[in-house]
């Protein structure tokens, strides 16, 4: 169906309903719900600097990572929003140590879907005023409906998605999802609040020119990342390469959807497993982009066909436009 100038989220949602293989209207619930997180967090993302968010708190996360004012803000918000609205049976964050279960009042609980979320991806840069993201996988339920969720439910490969998506808290704040029909972005508008419309069906350029990654981490990188990264910088057609790095995975692949790029987070000698969550970064942000015509890989594998073994499962990812993933695939081939 034809996108309509100046269509809300919520009027999208209600139209495209049916385009969704489970048209029950508890995913349009959910996605609602997490557009009024999203204003709310992003209502205090934009206030940082005014009131006493910045900063960190002095603890870590279950990945030993540094948690930040907002980290916690956000992932509180996301959580009792979901919580309240009664409409997901879990939830589990990368700011948790472990899963949430939802109980309904009402104890005849039929809620299919658990989320997975990352509240605020790329948040050690807010500080600097760096634009930041939440990322967010949506799944149905494996066991029983009306019994309380297991790790099962979870580690679900990211082909079973029904739903993901992300908000980038910028120059412009944008919600940007796909339930497996395409992606599309819509924009808020802060004096109203409301999310529009701004990019109908979103798509990766099959070839792009530029390429981000950490370059500062070369030494660390296995041979063929380190042989494309050279492949990128070399004099040659229409090379070199632009190499832009924001370090937010939500900004980084941004902007590379919409003006062509591949994004890389490989596994060196010093992260051999790759730093990336593949339930709360990586799954996600394959399924959209192989819903806007690009690939996401983990260094042979695509990446939604790996099978999750942990909450906080670490991979590789590579991903981005068609062509400039099938050209590093032949880099890393040419590597055990």
């Amino acid at each position: 169906m034809a996108p309509k100038t100046n269509q809300t989220l919520g009027e999208f949602i209600i139209e495209n309903q049916d385009s969704f293989q489970y048209s029950s209207g508890e995913l349009s619930k959910l996605i609602n719900a997490i557009r009024l997180a999203a204003k709310v967090v992003n209502h205090e993302v934009s206030k940082a600097g005014l009131i006493d968010i910045l900063g960190g708190v002095g603890e870590t996360n279950i990945q030993g990572e540094d948690q930040q004012k907002l980290d916690l803000f956000a992932n509180d918000k996301f959580i009792q929003t979901l919580r309240n609205r009664e409409i997901v049976c879990g939830i589990a964050s990368e700011e948790e140590d472990s899963f949430i279960s939802i109980n309904s009042n009402d104890k005849n609980n039929q809620n299919k879907y658990i989320v997975l979320i990352d509240p605020l991806d790329g948040s050690s840069n807010i500080d600097v005023n760096v634009s930041v993201g939440t990322i967010f996988s949506i799944y149905r339920r494996v066991t029983p409906v009306g019994t309380p969720v297991t790790i099962e439910d979870f580690l679900q490969p990211g082909n079973k998605q029904v739903a993901a998506g992300y908000v980038v808290y910028g120059t412009s704040t944008m919600l940007v999802y796909t339930t497996g029909d395409g992606v599309n972005g819509f924009t808020l508008n802060p004096a109203l609040g409301t999310f529009y419309l701004s990019h109908p069906n979103m798509q990766f350029p099959e070839e792009g020119k530029i390429y981000s990654v950490n370059e500062g981490n070369y030494v660390h990188f296995h041979q063929g990342v380190k042989d494309y990264i050279k492949y990128c910088q070399m004099e040659e057609g229409d090379r070199p390469y632009t190499s832009r790095y924001i370090g937010s995975l939500v900004s980084d692949f941004h902007r590379n959807m919409i003006k062509g790029g591949i994004y890389m987070y490989p596994k060196s000698s010093v992260t051999e497993s790759g730093k990336l969550r593949l339930l709360y970064e990586c799954n996600p942000m394959a399924f959209l982009a192989e819903q806007a015509n690009g690939l996401a890989i983990g260094g042979k594998t695509r990446i939604m066909d790996i099978e999750p073994t942990e909450l906080h499962q670490r991979v590789p990812f590579f991903c981005g436009s068609r062509k400039m993933v099938e050209k590093l695939q032949e880099f890393l081939n040419k590597y055990h």
